[in-house]
């Protein structure tokens, strides 16, 4: 394991500067030809945030938990940290599965690192998740005028959620070479999992029988623990960040070591 470890720190770290330049393309070439060019991502969280918004606290009158104070502006603000935590980890996963069979022409390419494939995916959803924090940090600042100083630790609460979509990531990528259907299946269950996490509503809503299902999905803790530092300024519970992290880690380098084994028959199939 700890030469698996090492050989994913060196090949990130021979291979930084491509995985910039991969990254920028990445970006930027998603809305290449648009007349809004980059702020569309900003334009695309904000738009989903404001029809959430208007369905969940406006149509259906929600609020969040049982704080009969609690207005729309509060609302909004816990929906859309668990959206950017949901749409961080949806976009890498969506995609994982094609990227192999997307970018054939590295295939054949016998000295490229495909590996640095899932680092572009991921730092490119990284960005864009980046951009959502800071009309989330603006937005908290206009309607409550201050940030919890919890904040800082977003980061650390991220980790285990980051290295776990990046082994993830490795890992589908691998198998939707052999299993065409792996794109199908992922994109159904993304949808079943949005649902399935605590993204429109708090945990402690739901029964305790049910607030047990739903804290087996490791999106949930992470999103609940991503709102109390962020908005509730709360402390994370340590012990089971720890946990999570070890999980996290244990899942890259399992990742990792599963695409590195399969590579070799990329060339045949494709």
């Amino acid at each position: 394991m700890i030469r698996i470890c090492k050989s994913m720190i060196v090949s990130f770290l021979k291979n930084r500067d491509l995985i910039w330049q991969m990254t920028k393309r990445e970006v930027t070439g998603r809305y290449k030809g648009s007349f809004l060019g980059l702020a569309w991502s900003l334009f695309n969280p904000l738009m989903m945030l404001v029809v959430y918004t208007f369905v969940f606290s406006v149509v259906f009158k929600t609020r969040w938990g049982t704080d009969p104070n609690a207005g729309k502006a509060d609302f909004a603000i816990v929906l859309f940290t668990g959206l950017i935590v949901f749409n961080l980890f949806s976009e890498c996963i969506g995609r994982a599965p094609s990227l192999i069979t997307s970018n054939v022409n590295y295939v054949k390419k016998v000295v490229f690192p495909l590996e640095i494939l899932s680092f572009v995916n991921f730092f490119a959803a990284l960005f864009h998740a980046s951009i959502s924090l800071v009309v989330l940090f603006l937005a908290i600042i206009i309607f409550k005028h201050s940030v919890h100083l919890t904040v800082l630790l977003l980061p650390v609460i991220m980790l285990p959620l980051m290295l776990a979509i990046l082994g993830a990531s490795w890992f589908l990528a691998s198998l939707g070479v052999f299993v065409r259907d792996v794109a199908q299946t992922i994109g159904i269950l993304i949808s079943i999992l949005m649902f399935m996490s605590p993204v429109f509503y708090p945990v402690n809503v739901l029964p305790i029988a049910f607030q047990k299902i739903i804290m087996l999905n490791p999106l949930a803790y992470m999103i609940e623990e991503a709102r109390k530092v962020v908005f509730f300024g709360v402390l994370p519970n340590w012990e089971m960040l720890i946990i999570n992290l070890v999980v996290g880690a244990v899942i890259c380098i399992s990742g990792y070591a599963f695409f590195q084994n399969t590579r070799k028959g990329f060339a045949d199939v494709l």
